[in-house]
């Protein structure tokens, strides 16, 4: 045989081995076949963009709805004060006296004159008892029992006057005692013991009525409030308590500012001054909202699980705003509208396996 058909014989049994070996691996598998995924299946949503209540937050105090104070109704001398910040006092119950000197000597000065005018009653009756005598006996005109009637009348009305000052004058001594207008705690009490006092000044002021959360916002977010609407309150500044509802709406702005009550359950009257921060609606505005149940959070991270056109199940980490109502909550970035997401509960047996 000849090199040339030698050579030719060689590449002609190469040939023949390669194509074998490329038979023997397309048979054993060797090249990927292409495999469609697998329909995912589970409760699915497509993500669109809602309106919800916006909500800011706002510093409210704790408050009566009412306030009692406690004044003075003679002026005169503090001699007592007999509650302190924070005391519980009842309605009608005596927290103070005030003193003027000067009443205790009009009251003796009107006991004098009721004194007189006893005595001059008593005499104006003995008079007229010996004129009756004598007009019995006919010794005196009708004329004359008529006056001597007449003047024991009038002795006993001034008896009656005098009486009835020397009571004004002792009841107005009595008006030195302050009471209490209402039941409730005491929020202040800072006038000194032996301070001159006016008629009609506050020496103490109580709560009254049910206690509030007063707020204060500015005339262009006041008009978005209305009765009814829900506020939401940390529970950090008072535990147990998590929301409330706005009660009143002030009509009169002061200073620019619009006031409004939220009614709590739960307010104690020992809280009242403290300020707390709760959530107020002021507005809409537009969200993506997705139910709590289609997010699961792994190490402090938020996933939802998102379906492409190709039917790929994949994960995207999402932020996530507040809570809104419904058992829903706002996601703030990582979905966009039109996404389509898959409740977490259909891809279990992929999170274990991974």
């Amino acid at each position: 045989m000849t090199k040339p058909t030698a050579l030719i014989a060689v590449l002609a049994a190469a040939l023949l081995a390669a194509a074998l070996l490329a038979a023997g691996l397309s048979a054993c598998g060797g090249e990927p076949a292409a495999v469609a995924p697998a329909p995912a299946r589970g409760e699915r949503l497509t993500v669109t963009e809602v309106l919800i209540d916006a909500a800011k937050p706002a510093s409210a105090v704790v408050a009566s709805r009412d306030l009692a104070e406690a004044r003075t109704r003679i002026p005169g001398t503090l001699a007592r004060l007999d509650v302190r910040e924070g005391d519980v006092v009842r309605q009608g119950q005596v927290v103070g006296v005030v003193v003027d000197d000067r009443l205790g000597l009009e009251t003796a000065a009107f006991g004098a004159q009721v004194a007189a005018a006893e005595a001059e009653a008593t005499r104006a009756r003995a008079d007229l008892a010996r004129v009756q005598t004598l007009f019995d006996r006919g010794f005196y005109a009708q004329a004359r029992l008529d006056q001597a009637r007449a003047a024991s009348q009038a002795a006993d009305a001034q008896v009656r006057a005098a009486r009835a000052q020397r009571s004004a004058s002792v009841e107005t001594g009595a008006q030195g005692r302050i009471l209490a207008p209402a039941s409730g705690r005491v929020l202040t009490a800072d006038v000194p013991v032996g301070s001159v006092v006016s008629g009609g000044q506050s020496v103490a002021t109580i709560t009254a009525g049910p206690l509030v959360l007063r707020l204060e916002l500015p005339e262009a977010q006041g008009r978005n409030l209305r009765v009814g609407q829900t506020v939401a309150l940390s529970g950090e500044d008072l535990p147990g308590v998590t929301g409330g509802a706005i009660a009143q709406v002030y009509p009169a702005s002061t200073a620019g500012r619009t006031t409004a009550d939220i009614a709590v359950d739960g307010l104690a009257s020992d809280r009242v001054g403290q300020r707390v921060i709760v959530q107020i609606p002021v507005g809409q505005r537009r969200a993506l909202v997705v139910p709590r149940r289609f997010v699961a959070t792994r190490y402090g991270i938020d996933f939802v699980r998102t379906i492409d056109r190709a039917g790929r199940v994949s994960e995207a980490p999402v932020q996530l705003g507040g809570a809104v109502a419904g058992e829903r909550v706002e996601v703030l970035s990582g979905l966009a509208p039109g996404d389509v997401v898959l409740a977490p509960a259909s891809a279990a047996a992929p999170e274990r396996a991974r």
